[in-house]
């Protein structure tokens, strides 16, 4: 019955001292100033007053307690990672040319066939390449008719020497000769130097070709790789076989994969090393589409987290509300945490939290050490 008196006249009185503030003369500062202390002292006093009442008897006073919703902490795995973004490339992705100039007499292929490595691909003219081989290989007829004679008659000590030297002479100069055409006539074909898909056709029949102008571009798309750069502070962290989570987003799909490479030398200009990711075979996937890199390099096992939205900052300290019994009533207490990495909107909590504490993660907003809560 004191109390419930006392906070009766404390409440006389603050209305007593709000009425004189506002009666009072406004060039007085000196005096509101004062009247506003002692109006915050007493409101002060009349909170903590009802809370000794809520809990001495918890229905002499009512009190208004905020509805909130809580998480209890446990260990779970939290992985550190970092962010980026890169892009899809094939490890045979060729432009193809011809290796002789001519003009072109055939393409073979259409773009979207699959092709066979060492498959022909375009005829460049050779007719004159054909006419020449025709001739050597007429003159390496006779020249070797005439060589296996002279070997004959050699072997039989019959004739000089020098004429079955000249005789086997003229013979495998024609020889390296037809060879030579041979090579001169491969070279007429624009063949594929891998298996894959043909990407691009860029010549027709009647058209030029020429040694390093692009005829084709052929693409093996069972072996892929993402290339993307990494900021230099991960440097000591990134290193071959870390987990990687990989999202397209134009595929709205993601997958696993692992660090294959990692670079040594720092862009100068980005400040980035590369790093290099080898895909697995899937059918949706193209060289130079986007993708979005989340690195892990490390993760703790038993690591107490709580949603990133529920930290607050207050003075340059991170802080979360936990719900805490004081005495036979539920308040909400100011806990002043260290937070580490950030991943998938969840903060590690490295200090100032501890497994089984209620951190209030709906109602948070507007909390007030003290204040009394209900779930």
């Amino acid at each position: 019955m004191k109390s419930r008196y006392t906070i009766q006249l404390i409440a006389f009185a603050f209305a007593v001292i709000t009425l004189a503030s506002c009666g009072g003369e406004s060039s007085d500062t000196a005096k509101l100033d004062k009247l506003k202390t002692k109006q915050a002292e007493l409101a002060k006093e009349i909170s903590v007053l009802e809370k000794e009442i809520a809990q001495a008897n918890p229905e002499a006073v009512t009190v208004r307690k905020k509805d909130i919703i809580t998480t209890t902490l446990a260990p779970r795995k939290f992985d550190y990672f970092v962010q980026t973004q890169g892009m899809v490339q094939s490890e045979d992705n060729i432009l193809v040319s011809a290796e002789s100039m001519g003009v072109i007499t055939a393409v073979f292929v259409k773009e979207g066939q699959s092709v066979r490595k060492g498959e022909v691909l375009a005829q460049i003219d050779n007719k004159i390449t054909l006419r020449s081989i025709d001739e050597v290989k007429s003159g390496l007829h006779l020249a070797t008719t005439i060589y296996e004679k002279q070997k004959n008659l050699w072997d039989q000590k019959i004739g000089t020497e020098v004429q079955f030297l000249q005789a086997k002479n003229n013979k495998e100069s024609l020889e390296k000769r037809l060879a030579t055409l041979n090579e001169q006539l491969a070279m007429t074909r624009i063949k594929s130097p891998i298996n894959g898909t043909i990407e691009q056709v860029n010549v027709k029949i009647g058209q030029n070709a020429a040694p390093g102008a692009p005829a084709f571009r052929v693409i093996n798309t069972t072996d892929l790789k993402i290339v993307a750069s990494v900021s230099e502070a991960y440097v000591t962290n990134i290193k071959n076989g870390d987990k990687v989570k990989v999202s397209f987003p134009d595929l709205n799909k993601e997958i696993e994969a692992h660090v294959t490479f990692v670079g040594r030398n720092i862009n100068p200009l980005s400040r980035s090393f590369p790093v290099e990711i080898n895909l697995p075979s899937l059918t949706e996937l193209r060289p130079s589409m986007t993708a979005v890199l989340r690195v892990i390099f490390n993760t703790e096992q038993k690591a107490l987290c709580v949603p990133i939205n529920v930290v607050q900052e207050i003075n340059g300290k991170k802080i979360v509300y936990v719900a805490e019994m004081d005495g036979q009533q539920l308040v909400a207490r100011r806990k002043e945490i260290e937070v580490g990495g950030v991943y998938d909107n969840l903060a590690e909590v490295k200090s100032g939290l501890k497994t089984g504490d209620k951190v209030i993660t709906v109602g948070y907003q507007g909390l007030n050490d003290g204040e009394f809560v209900k779930i």
